[in-house]
């Protein structure tokens, strides 16, 4: 073959056009965003829970590309996986055989949730909570899908239309006739089920925009009142679950829940190929599959391609034979425990709150005079502000990269690799120390920053 392509070439010539490139010809607002409040950073490479620039100068992830490098970016194990399969030249996606490495995956991913039976690959987290409402619908043979207020589920049309965030929604309509439950509520989810009409209830065990969690109890009498009005609950996971809040998934905190499905995607790609699965019990697949004739009545183009399968696989192996959940579970203790002593010591430190490595800082109205005149600012320009002034300098002098949980929001979500220990703990707290102590001394950088955003907030509306 004559055709030669060379990507490292490409990069070194082209590379340093990223952001101009990107404001050019894709979502022309992400790169203004990230110049307005000093994100426009020139990473060079990656590895585990940490990023390098052109200097030398090393990041510590707090954000895992929203949850996706579980393990940390370019895990050697996960790599060598990709590298074997695209070696085996592997007949792939031939549409009519069955090809070994789903059915590998898939029994490895039920191994760890017993009640389930089957599972259905796709691409990305939307499409398995798509999956997920198709198969509920169908198998049910109702329409109506209850989720709960605030609650994330995906972008897509049908996962939109579950997601709980006007935001999202705004300008979409009309979208599918679903509807909203306090997260919670078992008087709000009883009185949509006595209608006769729901196929199910979606519902993260903990949200993740705001980090907030299901009060104790409530997934099993959510299941049982399901249960008894002939619904079903899908638990979405593709943020929770594999080892992300201590718990392999996190609706096995609570004894006795098992979902009719369960949605998981993000750390089962290893950071690397797109992959979403949907578990579901047995009956489910075989009511939606029930003849030769509908054997593609719900399929996917890439889906369980051979790449994401052995990334899937490789994910698991290390997930298992490094103890992984058991880090997670116990680092993230170390981190909310640290953290939720500062509460007492600083005013605009309301909570601190989430299970494992998924932690939520809220910031809240402080009580002294000068702090609550500069907070009540704040809030008048665009609730959010504040968390937005700690994610920055925690980037710009610190070198930590975190995210504000949702817009309108006052939270932090900490979702950092799985793989994170004691030393990054100790990093990350003592730079958070000292951003809230700049914050509460009433000047420096921080408030002269808040000063920029207010204009910008003011300026976009």
């Amino acid at each position: 073959m004559s055709t030669e392509f060379d990507l490292g070439a490409l990069l070194a010539e082209r590379g340093g056009e990223r952001y101009e490139l990107h404001g050019k010809y894709l979502n022309h607002q992400l790169p203004r965003m990230l110049h307005t409040i000093g994100f426009d950073k020139v990473y060079e490479r990656a590895e585990g829970a940490h990023f390098w620039d052109a200097e030398g100068n090393d990041y510590l992830d707090m954000l895992a590309g929203f949850g996706v490098m579980g393990l940390g970016r370019h895990h050697p194990v996960v790599r060598k996986a990709l590298h074997d399969v695209l070696d085996a030249q592997l007949a792939d996606l031939t549409r009519f055989d069955c090809q070994p490495l789903p059915g590998l995956l898939a029994e490895r991913l039920l191994a760890h949730s017993p009640h389930l039976d089957r599972v259905f690959f796709g691409n990305s987290g939307t499409e398995a909570v798509e999956t997920a409402l198709k198969f509920a619908r169908f198998a049910t043979g109702r329409p109506r899908v209850l989720y709960c207020d605030h609650a994330f589920h995906g972008l897509t049309t049908g996962s939109l239309s579950v997601n709980g965030e006007s935001g999202f929604r705004d300008g979409f309509a009309p979208l599918l006739p679903d509807t909203a439950v306090p997260l919670g509520d078992l008087d709000a989810l009883a009185r949509e089920l006595r209608k006769g009409d729901v196929a199910a209830l979606i519902v993260e065990p903990i949200q993740g925009k705001g980090v907030h969690e299901a009060p104790p109890g409530y997934l099993r009498a959510a299941q049982e009142l399901l249960r008894r009005h002939k619904a079903l609950l899908i638990a979405d996971e593709v943020q929770t679950g594999l080892g992300r809040t201590g718990d392999f998934y996190a609706y096995q905190h609570e004894e006795g829940v098992e979902p009719d499905l369960v949605c998981v995607a993000k750390a089962l790609s290893g950071g690397y190929v797109p992959v979403g699965a949907t578990l579901g019990k047995d009956w489910i697949f075989k009511k939606v599959y029930s003849s030769m004739d509908r054997v593609l009545v719900h399929s996917a183009s890439f889906g369980a391609n051979a790449q994401a399968m052995a990334a899937g696989l490789a994910v698991l192996a290390v997930m298992e034979n490094d103890r992984i959940v058991a880090n997670a579970r116990a680092t993230g203790e170390l981190l909310k425990s640290r953290l939720a002593a500062l509460t007492d010591k600083y005013e605009l430190l309301a909570d601190v709150r989430g299970r494992g490595l998924m932690i939520g800082i809220e910031f809240g109205r402080p009580g002294s005079l000068k702090l609550r005149s500069r907070w009540t600012m704040l809030q008048a320009a665009r609730k959010g502000l504040f968390a937005q002034m700690v994610v920055v300098p925690l980037l710009q002098r610190h070198r930590i990269l975190t995210q504000v949980s949702g817009d309108h929001l006052e939270v932090i979500k900490l979702i950092p690799p799985l793989i994170v220990d004691e030393t990054d703990v100790d990093r990350f707290v003592d730079a958070f120390t000292d951003v809230m102590d700049d914050a509460h001394s009433g000047g420096g950088l921080m408030w002269d920053f808040g000063r920029t955003l207010i204009k910008q907030a003011v300026a976009n509306r």
